[in-house]
C-alpha cells in the first residue's frame, strides 16, 4: 500500500517526526511504501479562497508552489497520515495551510486512490488534542469520507518513549 505521512513539525529530529519514523520503520517492514513529506521545508502558501479550482480548473489550484509535489504524491496514495505537534490547540501552521488546499485537490472529488487516514499527534499536555481532533474528524473522515485507521497521541514524557515509538511500530506493521 502506498501511504503518504504529512510531517507538520519544524524539528527534524522532534518527537512528531520521531513518530512518524517509528510508523514508517513499522510499514516498510512488512511491504508497505511510505513517503514522508516535510511540510515545513516547503514552500505552501495557504488557499487563497479565489474559487479557481472549483470555477475555471476543476481541482487546479492556482497557486504553483510546493503543493504541487503533495497533489503528484496524493495521486497514488491509498493511505494518509497527519503527523503535527500541538499548537494552540491545533496542528502546526505549515501543515493547516496544506489542509486546506485540500480544497482543490477533493474537487469535484477527492483522489480516487485515497481510502485510508490516520493521526499521529504530539503536545506537552493531555488535554490539548481537541482542535486538532475536531479538523481530523471533519476534513478526513466526514469531508473525505475516509476510513478511520487511528489517533495515535504522546504527551509529556510519554513523547519519545521507547513504549511510544513501539505502539507506533506496531501499528505500521499491522497495516493491511
Amino acid at each position: 500500500m502506498n501511504i503518504l505521512v504529512l510531517n507538520g513539525s519544524p524539528r527534524p529530529r522532534g518527537n512528531t517526526r520521531q513518530m512518524a519514523d517509528a510508523f514508517r520503520e513499522g510499514a516498510v517492514s512488512v511491504g508497505h511504501n511510505v513517503e514522508v513529506a516535510d511540510i515545513c521545508k516547503m514552500k505552501i502558501g495557504g488557499c487563497m479562497a479565489c474559487e479557481y479550482c472549483h470555477t475555471k480548473r476543476m481541482g487546479v489550484c492556482i497557486q504553483k508552489d510546493d503543493m504541487q509535489e503533495v497533489y503528484k504524491l496524493l495521486e497514488n496514495t491509498k493511505m494518509l497520515v497527519i503527523a503535527s505537534p500541538i499548537y494552540y490547540h491545533g496542528i502546526s501552521g505549515q501543515l493547516k495551510c496544506v489542509i486546506d488546499r485540500f480544497y482543490s485537490a477533493a474537487y469535484p472529488v477527492g483522489p480516487s486512490c485515497l481510502k485510508k487516514t490516520a493521526t499521529i499527534l504530539s503536545s506537552g499536555d493531555p488535554d490539548m488534542y481537541e482542535g486538532a481532533l475536531f479538523s481530523f474528524k471533519g476534513d478526513f473522515l466526514g469531508y473525505l469520507g475516509l476510513e478511520n485507521m487511528g489517533v495515535f497521541t504522546a504527551y509529556g514524557s510519554e513523547n519519545g518513549s521507547r513504549e511510544k515509538l513501539d505502539e507506533l511500530r506496531d501499528f505500521g506493521r499491522s497495516l493491511k
